[in-house]
């Protein structure tokens, strides 16, 4: 578990807390006033106007019974002259000082709202939270929503149950600590999404703060945006339940999120590999897995961390800094690929890596040939814009596949060519009616064109045949490819037009919205 308790170095008690009148604002016809809260290394500001001074007041002197003369007095005249004001300033401060100091134990509900606790402290976090699950919680495991909720909520949790204080101090059955752990115990879909930059009126990099998942037990979809990677725990807690995992603007590598504990071993091997040579640990597998968005990203290879996700049927490495392909032939039940945007090159030998891929995402790599995508005999849906092709004879190595139907060659070279679309669609022969190019369906006219153009093909390979008999008919495949036979056992299916994979599950934001 994260031990760090602040955003500088750990603390071991926790600190006074402090409110200062630093400024204040014309709003309007009335003054507001600036106040800046610390909390250890936590800062943060609050702004109020006198009347929302008095009513803490008047509700502190009736629910606490402090000196009903402890707040400066109320004036009418000359309310905004900058000497009332900056006296005022004063006084206000003194004010508030006297009140922390008076509560130092657990801050009065009235007080802690008025200081927004509720967004920035510990304790006011989790006692808020633990308020909204104990009136809402059910009806949200109800309906099988999304829950969202943000890296400092959930900081706020762990560093809670570290501390080891009883799960409602305040007294206030609501804010018990416990409503947390069961509705976590009990969550199935889950949605952490960090903030760039500081937090609301705050210093707190929220995207930098450790958390712990290991208090959600039954979680079967988990999307993560904009938190460090390496500050995430608890996580492989979910292996046995989780289907869907999205971790975006977060890794800076796969073993980060997929086998966090390999940093901690020489050697490692996947549970229920044959073990070869000295191996220090055996990692069980994501053993219900089978959708992994980790797109947007600053990933640079594909590790070894895949064998760890043996179930994987959906695969998104999309905008990331990947140079080659490689590993991928551990994952049997992959058939959506997506590895657009990333500095792709070479595509050399692909086909002992994606036996039974259907769909494959390539768009906005570095490629200039296709050649290694030639033996991909699943393949229905390929997306290849934004390279850089340049060459028809590039795509003879996809011509041929048998199940190809939706093909994208956009913002390549080659794409401004004259009649660029009717002999791309001629490099797929009989097939051309089949086939639907860069999102467009083939026309008449347009396969009128492809049948002269392979009369025009034909007509030379015989001229060529002729005059060197030597060569032989085996030659026309390539204009006459074969049709796509799929296995008894798995019907046809028609894949979308977009390479791109399948969204996870979305729903309302949850009781706490994203940011």
């Amino acid at each position: 578990m994260a031990t760090s308790r602040t955003f500088g170095p750990e603390r071991e008690a926790e600190p006074a807390k402090e409110a200062r009148v630093v400024g204040s604002e014309l709003v309007d016809t009335y003054t507001v006033y600036i106040i800046q809260v610390t909390d250890g290394s936590h800062e943060w500001t609050v702004k109020h106007r006198y009347s929302d001074f008095h009513d803490l007041h008047e509700k502190l002197v009736a629910e606490r019974k402090i000196d009903k003369n402890l707040l400066p007095p109320k004036k009418i005249i000359g309310k905004n002259s900058r000497s009332l004001v900056e006296k005022r300033e004063k006084d206000l401060e003194v004010y508030l000082q006297k009140l922390l100091a008076a509560f130092p134990g657990v801050t009065p509900r009235v007080l802690a709202h008025f200081l927004h606790f509720h967004f920035y402290e510990i304790n006011g976090i989790t006692a808020a939270l633990a308020e909204e699950l104990f009136e809402k919680g059910e009806q949200l495991l109800g309906a099988g929503e999304v829950f969202a909720i943000g890296p400092l909520q959930l900081y706020a949790v762990t560093e809670q149950l570290q501390q080891g204080k009883p799960t409602c101090a305040s007294g206030d059955a609501k804010t018990d600590l416990g409503h947390i752990l069961d509705f976590t115990c009990r969550l199935k879909y889950l949605k952490v999404s960090g903030t760039e930059g500081p937090f609301g009126t705050s210093n707190i990099q929220e995207q930098l703060l450790p958390f712990d998942l290991s208090i959600f037990k039954s979680l079967h979809q988990v999307e993560i945006s904009h938190c460090d990677a390496q500050h995430i725990r608890g996580l492989v807690a979910s292996k046995p339940t989780l289907a869907t995992l999205s971790v975006r603007f977060s890794a800076t590598s796969m073993k980060e999120v997929l086998v966090p504990e390999a940093s901690e071993f020489d050697e490692w091997e996947p549970e229920g590999t044959a073990l070869e040579g000295p191996v220090t640990a055996v990692i069980p597998t994501w053993q219900a897995l089978t959708t992994l968005d980790l797109s947007h990203n600053s990933i640079s290879e594909i590790d070894e961390s895949v064998k760890l996700i043996p179930k994987i049927e959906f695969l998104d490495l999309s905008h990331n800094g990947l140079l080659v392909v490689d590993n991928l032939q551990h994952l049997y039940n992959l058939v959506h690929l997506d590895l657009s945007y990333n500095k792709l090159s070479s595509l050399e030998g692909l086909h002992t890596k994606l036996g039974n891929i259907k769909t494959l995402n390539l768009a906005g790599n570095l490629l200039e040939s296709l050649s290694g995508l030639h033996k991909l005999y699943s393949l229905v849906n390929l997306d290849l814009r934004d390279n850089r092709i340049e060459q028809m004879e590039e795509v003879r190595s996809i011509g041929s596949l048998p199940c190809l139907e939706h093909v994208s060659l956009l913002n390549n070279p080659l794409s401004i060519i004259p009649d660029y679309r009717t002999k791309v669609l001629a490099q797929f022969g009989e097939r051309a009616s089949e086939v639907c190019l860069d999102d467009t369906v083939t026309t008449e006219k347009e396969l009128d064109t492809v049948e002269v153009l392979k009369a025009i093909q034909k007509a030379k390979e015989v001229k060529s045949k002729l005059s060197n008999p030597e060569k032989r008919g085996g030659e026309d495949s390539r204009l006459s490819a074969a049709p796509c036979i799929r296995p008894s056992s798995s019907p046809p299916t028609v894949a979308p037009a977009s390479a791109s994979l399948p969204q996870p599950i979305l729903s309302n934001q949850g009781i706490l919205g994203d940011e």
